[in-house]
């Protein structure tokens, strides 16, 4: 789990696991700090739990082979990703490494030690992407249907899923914490454009989701969560303001600052040609995989991944001819 956000999902993975008394539980991350937290409060709350804490990073192919070897996990759940959007775009060759490489490493991983089930944690990102790190996902979405195809001819199944959703509530790094900062300080709040809109989520709420879509899995599919209806950055922002007893514009300045490199105003959680499936839960859909060249897929994948350690400055564009729709901004000069 490499990055804050995806970390937390991680987090909250474990923590709703582990109700379920699971005859063991595997935490890989590379971060020991969280790996410790997470360890101290698991331990806490449920002393008989067959826990094992591992410190490794995702891109480390040896590593994520030996730990599959080792335990031979029934049921993986992917979280590592970076997710920062601005970030990435400024190091796109560091989501290839670490999205990109840390996905195909570990699917791979998982096919060859037979697990029965590989949930790929994505997000609304990945549709149509206008950003290093939603491309990446998309790449992410890609080799999961790859592997789920090559699955259906090895001995033992593996279903490989991806479950895509937007923004969970309070998350480090995400607007509230970052309104509720501002607003302490007496202003201004920053927003980056007037109509920009996002769908939201609890994290509690979204990893009962994936648990759920886990379970509905036959391999190969993408679920889709339902987010319920999109707000508008600018108005959470103004009843955030209105809940801490002030007025906006007049004791706590908003001030728009422009979409940031990569962002779009709204996202997207289903492109139009993946079509829509009902399942058993109001809030979990079936997108209908997009087809591909799994072959030239492959081609590309190895060269994506093997130009992105040279850290060259036109890794979108290569990225671009693996996921046609990404429309990214190239870098002049």
């Amino acid at each position: 789990m490499d990055n804050w956000w995806w970390r937390l999902i991680g987090s909250e993975l474990c923590r709703q696991i582990a109700t379920y008394d699971p005859e063991q539980l595997i935490v890989f991350d590379i971060y020991e700090n969280n790996a410790y937290s997470i360890e101290q409060e698991l331990k806490r709350n449920y002393p008989n739990l067959n826990l094992k804490v591992l410190i490794g990073s995702v891109r480390d192919q040896k590593r994520v082979d030996d730990i599959f070897s080792s335990y031979r996990p029934d049921i993986v759940y992917h979280a590592a990703a970076h997710k920062h959007v601005p970030l990435m775009e400024g190091s796109p060759n560091e989501a290839v490494k670490n999205n990109v490489v840390g996905t195909y490493n570990t699917s791979k991983a998982a096919l060859k030690h037979n697990a029965e089930r590989f949930v790929l944690i994505s997000t609304d990102k990945a549709v149509n992407p206008t950003n290093a790190m939603g491309a990446s996902k998309r790449i992410c979405e890609m080799i999961i249907q790859m592997m789920d195809k090559d699955s259906r001819n090895s001995k033992k199944r593996t279903q490989f899923v991806a479950v895509r959703f937007g923004n969970v509530l309070g998350s480090n790094g995400s607007v509230i914490p970052l309104f509720k900062k501002q607003i302490a300080a007496g202003g201004p709040v920053t927003v980056t454009h007037p109509d920009i809109i996002r769908y939201f989520m609890t994290i509690s709420e979204a990893v009962g989701l994936v648990l759920q879509a886990g379970a509905y899995a036959a391999g190969g599919e993408i679920f889709v969560l339902d987010m319920g209806q999109p707000i508008k950055i600018d108005t959470l922002a103004r009843n955030l303001i209105k809940l801490s007893g002030l007025h906006p514009d007049e004791d706590i300045k908003i001030k728009y600052i422009g979409l940031r490199p990569g962002e779009k105003l709204y996202e997207e959680k289903l492109m139009a040609e993946e079509g829509l499936q009902k399942t058993e839960n109001q809030l979990i859909y079936i997108g209908k995989p997009i087809p591909f060249d799994e072959k030239k897929f492959l081609k590309d994948l190895q060269s994506l991944i093997q130009n992105s350690q040279e850290n060259p400055k036109n890794i979108e564009a290569q990225m671009q001819q693996i996921v046609p729709n990404f429309k990214f901004q190239e870098v002049v000069g």
